[in-house]
């Protein structure tokens, strides 16, 4: 028999809350990252063992977050972030701008394609991965690296200077009503 080869989701540190929106930002891109480790783990076990119930688990929990969580991310950031920066009159954060709202149409479409290959091996109706899964599933991953990059470097430290606590409490309260927290 063949060890099991734990494909769960890691824990984390504890998130920030609705009060220091940017520091929420960063902490979902830190989930971001330990949900696509997960999609990579679960790639793994999927060519040793099938779509067993550790990985139908897995795929099912790496549908939840880019299904529930990663859509508001983007909303948060399409509607309180980027417009910061539209009026800048920086040029080239601008340009940076333009293309992680690009990037955002491009993850949708590629996580439509990856949730194609994930939604049956989540119901047991796939047992393996071929090449055009893993292509999907490369294609989507692929995306993140470079666009949280540019945001943590470059756009929240742009859009966040100046920020005064009135605004930032707007920011934070709105994201909070728009998931239903209270």
């Amino acid at each position: 028999m063949s060890p099991v080869i734990s494909i769960a989701p890691p824990g984390g540190p504890a998130s920030p809350t609705f009060e220091q929106p940017y520091e929420m930002l960063e902490a979902c891109h830190e989930r971001v990252h330990r949900m696509l480790a997960l999609l990579g783990r679960l790639r793994e076990h999927v060519l040793r063992h099938g779509a067993d119930e550790q990985a139908r688990g897995a795929a099912r929990d790496v549908m939840r977050y880019f299904d529930q969580a990663a859509p508001q991310h983007h909303l948060d950031e399409e509607l309180h972030v980027f417009p910061r920066l539209d009026g800048s009159g920086d040029a080239a954060l601008a340009a940076i701008v333009r293309r992680l709202r690009d990037d955002h149409r491009r993850m949708d479409a590629a996580w439509s394609a990856a949730r194609e290959v994930l939604a049956p091996l989540a119901a047991g109706e796939l047992g393996a991965l071929g090449p055009g899964h893993e292509q999907a599933l490369d294609d989507f991953a692929g995306l993140y690296d470079g666009h949280i990059r540019a945001e943590e470097q470059l756009v929240y430290p742009a859009a966040s200077a100046g920020m005064d606590a009135a605004a930032t409490r707007a920011m934070g309260e709105e994201m909070m009503r728009r998931r239903g927290v209270r």
